[in-house]
């Protein structure tokens, strides 16, 4: 099964007979707030217009708990997670097409979660909502109740100790920009670098410039390059589990199962007593 499917392939299928749940997660990182500014608001753009059908989904507050001592975007509660999935009509026998304003990252950590809980039909819609073509809708939908029962893997997942573990056996990608990753700047977090013996990776450098992805053979080409050759362990942190879930896709439409420590940056760098690395040196 693809893990993205393209603007066109997803008209068809809706034309189908079991057409896909359509989960619309647009939301963005934004510092707005500090300069002042009203966050950036997906709810609002949901409203505006989106893929007739589509329901919209939280990255916030359905796609994680509340920010603390584990990173700003957690795992959600398994149970609240199923809750939201199903009152958004998500049941396993029907597939899930999940879409965001076009940079992925919303709809990868919807694509992830999904996946790592077991459902046997998720996708991305790649390039996102820029890529439809097709007329919008205003039209809010009250979907079925699915029947789509969260259970997670022994696998895919990392704790703090586990990713800084991987570094050393191998091979951990730190899907930052890497001037984050350098420690050069840090807008977010309280402390700038990376752990130690995570390779950057930017997750910007898997799309090409309309934010569609590479195809699997250039994304193959690119993660051999940067170290993971066959038989290696994978593992993807970011900030917060959020473009690290899209370095996660990247990686499965290369072919290249992956693991991700959700509670990434911002869990690794609020603990003082674990080690920063800074510099374009993984060590």
């Amino acid at each position: 099964m693809n893990a993205i499917i393209s603007a066109s392939e997803l008209m068809k299928e809706l034309a189908g007979a079991n057409p896909p749940v359509l989960l619309d997660v647009r939301w963005q990182l934004s510092t707005a707030r500090a300069a002042g500014a009203p966050p950036f608001d997906g709810r609002a753009e949901y409203a505006a217009g989106h893929l007739p059908g589509a329901v919209y989904v939280d990255l916030d507050r359905e796609l994680a708990s509340a920010p603390g001592g584990r990173g700003r975007h957690p795992l959600p509660d398994v149970a609240e997670f199923g809750a939201a999935m199903r009152r958004a009509g998500v049941s396993s026998g029907r597939p899930v097409v999940a879409y965001d304003g076009g940079q992925g990252w919303a709809a990868a950590r919807a694509w992830w979660l999904l996946h790592w809980t077991g459902h046997p039909n998720v996708r991305v819609l790649d390039g996102g909502l820029p890529a439809w073509e097709a007329p919008l809708s205003t039209d809010v939908p009250a979907p079925e109740e699915g029947d789509f029962a969260p259970s997670p893997g022994a696998s895919g997942l990392l704790d703090a100790d586990g990713a800084a573990a991987l570094a050393r056996s191998g091979v951990l990608f730190d899907a930052r920009a890497g001037e984050r990753y350098r420690g050069e700047v840090e807008p977010i977090d309280p402390v700038g670098g990376h752990i130690p013996g995570a390779v950057s990776a930017p997750t910007t450098d898997n799309v090409t410039a309309d934010g569609r992805f590479l195809p699997a053979g250039e994304l193959g080409a690119r993660f051999r390059t940067l170290g993971a050759t066959e038989g290696d362990e994978v593992g993807v942190y970011c900030g917060s589990g959020v473009s690290g879930a899209h370095e996660v896709l990247a990686l499965a439409v290369a072919g290249i199962p992956a693991a991700l420590y959700v509670g990434s940056w911002s869990e690794w760098s609020s603990d003082p007593s674990r080690p920063v690395a800074v510099g374009p040196d993984p060590q």
